[in-house]
């Protein structure tokens, strides 16, 4: 029993070790390199949420959230990042998929795991909520519908 709560604790730790939303450049679908920090320099709160094309319940998500969109950054101001996790190889799939989805989010490409690594992402969809100062306020592993529901709870939060 202490060594489940001893291991929770340090999951825990882990999961939360990072306050601030890491520094680092990743290439858009176009090649562009994009750094990170600049999504939160305007004070806005920022949705992170790590994906692969080969993963349903990150599309499941991502496509759920799609539908509410517009009406979140209306109301909230909110910009969301998608990180493709794919390698190098299955990245070539990402930018048809989120052409065919219609998405309008910004799509950042991290095939070698950089960021993944930074913000202690072990399995996916993980998503993060990061407030307009950079902290990270809520994260979400794993995706069931009714997740995104909980996800814009936690946005309202914020602008109160």
């Amino acid at each position: 029993m202490k060594r489940s709560i001893l291991l929770f604790v340090l999951c825990c730790i882990t999961m939360f070790s990072f306050a601030q939303l890491p520094n680092i450049g990743l290439k858009d679908v176009n090649g562009d390199l994009q750094n990170l920090s600049k999504y939160i320099s305007n004070g806005n709160p920022v949705i992170i949420s790590f994906w692969a094309t080969w993963c349903k319940p990150c599309k499941a998500e991502l496509n759920t959230i799609a539908e509410e969109y517009d009406d979140w950054v209306e109301e909230t101001g909110v910009e969301l990042i998608a990180i493709s996790i794919d390698d190098s190889r299955s990245s070539l799939r990402v930018e048809p998929y989120i052409n065919a989805m219609g998405w309008e989010y910004t799509v950042l490409l991290d095939p070698n795991g950089d960021c993944k690594r930074a913000m202690n992402v072990n399995n996916i969809p993980h998503t993060f909520l990061i407030n307009g100062k950079g902290k990270v306020v809520w994260n979400h592993n794993n995706y069931s519908p009714g997740d995104e529901e909980e996800l814009y709870n936690e946005l309202i939060k914020l602008n109160k």
